[in-house]
């Protein structure tokens, strides 16, 4: 493949990735609209039930659906994940009940995966430090979306007769999206053309566990201060305005959107193990930062800090995980992969409802920063080893 057929397929690749996040990520926060005003129901408790149910499954399909991918084309997987993202969408926009809604959910969590599933045609596409930045500009789509969605979508919300038709109009994202990757050239010819070109050698610095477990720590150390962040901001920082709200939560994806493509050309390939443990230090000491932040500006420096630190740790995962995948095992692995962060977002969710309700609302920061701290000592330690083996 030449430069400009590697560029139009990964911009296909993240165009479609960002329109399908877009609604994926963006309608959540309107899930509580959605039960009132549309599906007509008080049970505003189903609001938080509703959002961890489709990554869920999500959590549970991944695996399989990259085993699949595996054996019968990462293109056509990608086009199903696209597919049933559409379709989903458009049972939930014309969902009578709320039964329906959530079954419509559920869906979208076992039909969809999108994101590992444009990883897994990628790896088939590009190998070591090129399959690296692509990588890294997958999750640049992913937090653009997360940043561009919820503003989008609720000044949408703002102008349709009711919050559930909207998801009848992103429907045809996904959609878009499919025709768009249906002209992406198939996996045996870019397998054939990646043949041809010379391959970079590298070498696994972990193994599928260990880096399955470290996404998922990650994950987990991250969002587990998602749900009540607004209301500790309100409580103990003394922060009012929703619009300053948003902004602080936006922070650390924006550090992302400018900092992921400078940092990823800086950031070494054989010290990924290092790197990582120590943003997810990095991580720890801005999250126990914000939890006993004094004011808004103390806020802010250490939410921008947490989002150098995910910059460099989101790196540093991409670069170990490139160095596992072939063309062969991609699905695979990716799927795992994406398997690995969806459980972790699921028990963050779980243990910041307990954790915020029998200790305080500055308990998920807490948690977060000692599994991040454990998490960089044992990389700390695996890189010791590393080194000596290297030197014995």
């Amino acid at each position: 493949m030449t430069r400009d057929s590697h560029r139009f397929v990964l911009g296909t690749v993240m165009l479609g990735h960002f329109v399908a996040a877009f609604a994926a990520l963006g309608m959540p926060p309107f899930f509580g609209l959605i039960l009132d005003k549309s599906l007509h129901s008080d049970a505003a408790w189903l609001a938080g039930c509703l959002y961890v149910l489709p990554i869920f499954f999500t959590a549970i399909s991944s695996p399989w659906w990259g085993m699949l991918a595996d054996r019968y084309g990462k293109k056509l997987l990608l086009l199903r994940a696209q597919l049933g993202l559409a379709g989903s969408f458009l049972l939930a926009g014309f969902a009578p009940n709320v039964w329906v809604f959530v079954l419509a959910l559920l869906l979208q969590g076992v039909l969809g995966g999108t994101f590992s599933a444009s990883n897994a045609y990628l790896a088939t596409v590009f190998n070591g430090a090129a399959l690296t930045r692509s990588l890294t500009l997958m999750q640049w789509s992913a937090r653009a979306a997360l940043v561009v969605a919820p503003t989008g979508l609720g000044w949408l919300i703002a102008t349709a007769e009711s919050p559930l038709v909207l998801y009848r109009y992103v429907a045809v994202l996904p959609l878009a999206a499919a025709l768009f990757i249906w002209r992406l050239p198939d996996q045996s010819s870019t397998a054939q053309a990646r043949a041809r070109e010379p391959v970079q050698a590298t070498t696994a610095q972990a193994s599928p566990a260990q880096i399955y477990w470290l996404q998922f720590a990650f994950i987990f150390a991250t969002v587990i201060t998602f749900p009540y962040f607004v209301p500790f901001l309100s409580s103990q920082a003394g922060i009012e305005s929703s619009a300053m709200a948003g902004l602080m939560f936006g922070l650390p994806h924006l550090v992302y959107l400018v900092g992921a493509l400078p940092l990823s050309r800086g950031m070494g390939q054989r010290t990924r193990i290092l790197s990582l443990g120590l943003s997810f230090l990095l991580v720890a000491a801005a999250l126990l930062g914000q939890a006993w932040a004094p004011s808004l500006p103390a806020m802010a420096i250490w939410r921008a800090a947490m989002g150098l630190g995910m910059t460099a740790a989101y790196i540093s995962l991409h670069g170990l995980i490139a160095g596992l995948v072939n063309s062969g095992n991609a699905g695979a692995t990716f799927g795992w992969f994406e398997s690995s962060s969806k459980w972790g977002a699921v028990l963050a969710g779980l243990t910041a409802g307990v954790a915020s309700h029998a200790l305080d609302v500055r308990a998920p920061f807490v948690a977060g920063a000692l599994v991040m701290f454990a998490a960089g000592c044992y990389l700390a330690g695996l890189a010791v080893r590393r080194h000596r083996l290297c030197h014995s």
